[in-house]
């Protein structure tokens, strides 16, 4: 990756019409220093399941927000309504997280906020088989398999909490 996102490369795309804003994903704690030597900008997190990884795991936000600051690279953190891919992932039942209503979607948010990050990324629009969906929902059954509802919550429940928490964000950035 040197070769490609970093000035010096021989395959660099810095200061082309092809540069851009180069995100990595961080799983492990030793992705940080392999992110800032390939020359990425910053990194994210990806997974809505709080310790399913080191960058997943809340309690390592802070500490990955000041690594980023210290590097000028981008620290964004990744929200998400809750967790339960069993359904495409039998063997990874100890990471769900239920969605407790919006509890776990709003601790996540409050937890990036104060991280503090620029950016934050939402894991995911409609991923359905992690069950991180924030998309309008309604209760459905497919087969055996009945998808989480937001009930007794509105079909868009988690893109008015999604709206409120970017609403926050950029009016921290602002300010």
């Amino acid at each position: 990756m040197q070769r490609i996102f970093t000035s010096r490369g021989d395959l660099s795309v810095r200061d082309t019409e092809l540069d851009a804003v180069f995100i990595a994903l961080l799983v492990e704690y030793k992705h940080r220093f392999d992110i800032k030597k390939a020359g990425f900008d910053g990194f994210y997190t990806c997974f809505a399941s709080n310790g399913f990884s080191y960058g997943s795991s809340w309690k390592n936000w802070k500490g990955l927000a000041n690594y980023a600051f210290k590097n000028s690279l981008i620290f964004i953190p990744s929200v998400g309504p809750g967790y339960m891919d069993t359904r495409v992932r039998a063997w990874n039942g100890k990471n769900t997280q239920p969605r407790r209503n919006g509890v776990y979607y709003e601790t996540a948010w409050r937890t990036a906020l104060t991280s503090p990050a620029k950016y934050v990324s939402v894991t995911s629009f409609n991923e359905w088989h992690e069950g991180t969906q924030i998309e309008p929902a309604v209760p459905m059954k497919c087969g055996n398999y009945t998808y989480e509802s937001y009930l007794p919550r509105s079909s868009s429940f988690y893109l008015e909490l999604t709206k409120k928490w970017s609403a926050q964000l950029q009016n921290r950035t602002i300010s």
